[in-house]
């Protein structure tokens, strides 16, 4: 199928036509969702142009990043880089690409001011201008990442396909993508997907939400998780006309390289995960979906497919999994684990 859009409209947009985020026609490419406690004070230390020319719809930036290896798709001015540069320390490193050079430019020139404001002896930040369907040119090698980001970018890249196997190539085994986006929810018209400003405003290149999950149960990725999901508000009264009936939310996924520890249906196998506490920002409760919140010390009754998340990632040293995939009892009973305040009963079921 013919690319709906080129890379050179998508740059000409985020480097001519948008200065600030106040340019913006809709909420789809700014985000309105609330940014963790812990990371306030690391945003704080970032200088006023890059957060001005950020353009995001979430804060796709996950926990227990100390000493990882980070790789920001889409990195625009750089704000989710930085702060995954602090929460990984002075032993991690992050890789931020963008393809347009207006945004890359702001990025590298505040690499060492931020290190320095950060503590750290030197930048652990590198920008490269590129694009997210050929990594490997960037230099990025196979099984190279620990955790791949991105803010409300992946809809802005013309053939997807290439992207997320570029994904899935550049993550090591146990290693998580985690991504803000917008989705759609049906597939859209040749007229939506080709118009400049709502392809810009991240609505014209929005995935059909389940073509995202067939794009990633082909490469293997049999479970993605959303983390949160707010609907996206058109105002404009031509722009809400050309969408029709679509509807579109900005949503926070999460998925794991777990190969074949992964299902695609929540298989019981009698496991039983308990949050030890310990990661930054979520000491008491550990969020791991918007359907699995992990009290401190709390056993918690799993499917097979949490457990691998749990377990076999770098989420480990704070879990402790009991029981093993010896022994199947069917399809794992998916009820919602009722909410942390008020709960009652030793154990909760979800999935």
């Amino acid at each position: 199928m013919e690319a709906p859009f080129t890379h050179a409209e998508v740059r000409t947009y985020y480097g001519e036509t948008l200065t600030t985020s106040d340019d913006l026609k809709t909420t789809a490419c700014c985000s309105d969702e609330a940014v963790p406690e812990h990371h306030k004070p690391l945003l704080s230390l970032l200088p006023d142009e890059v957060m001005t020319k950020f353009y995001g719809c979430g804060s796709p930036v996950p926990p227990a990043l100390d000493g990882a290896t980070v790789l920001d798709l889409g990195c625009g001015t750089g704000r989710d880089a930085f702060v995954a540069a602090a929460l990984a320390g002075p032993t991690g490193r992050v890789v931020g690409v963008d393809m347009t050079p207006e945004q890359i430019q702001v990025a590298q020139r505040h690499r060492q001011s931020v290190a320095d404001a950060l503590g750290h002896p030197a930048p652990t930040t590198e920008f490269v201008l590129g694009t997210m369907e050929d990594l490997g040119a960037l230099g990025i090698e196979d099984a190279s990442v620990d955790v791949v980001i991105s803010n409300c970018v992946l809809n802005l890249a013309p053939d997807k396909g290439p992207v997320f196997a570029e994904i899935d190539r550049v993550l090591r085994p146990g290693g998580e993508l985690y991504v803000s986006d917008v989705f759609a929810d049906r597939r859209l018209p040749e007229s939506v997907r080709r118009d400049p400003v709502l392809v810009g405003e991240c609505l014209g290149g929005a995935l059909y939400t389940e073509d995202f999950r067939r794009m990633m149960a082909a490469l293997g990725w049999r479970d993605v998780r959303t983390v949160t999901e707010r609907p996206v508000t058109v105002e404009d009264p031509a722009l809400r006309d050309m969408l029709g009936n679509a509807r579109f939310t900005s949503a926070t996924v999460r998925a794991f390289k777990l190969a074949d520890m992964v299902e695609d249906r929540c298989e019981d196998y009698g496991q039983v995960a308990t949050y030890r506490g310990g990661v930054e920002g979520q000491r008491h409760a550990f969020i791991l979906d918007d359907h699995h919140t992990f009290e401190a010390g709390r056993p918690m009754r799993v499917c097979g497919n949490t457990a691998a998340m749990l377990q076999n990632t770098r989420y480990a040293p704070f879990f402790d999994i009991t029981g093993d995939r010896s022994v199947h009892f069917g399809l794992f009973d998916c009820a919602p684990a009722p909410l942390a305040e008020g709960a009652s009963g030793s154990e909760a079921s979800c999935c």
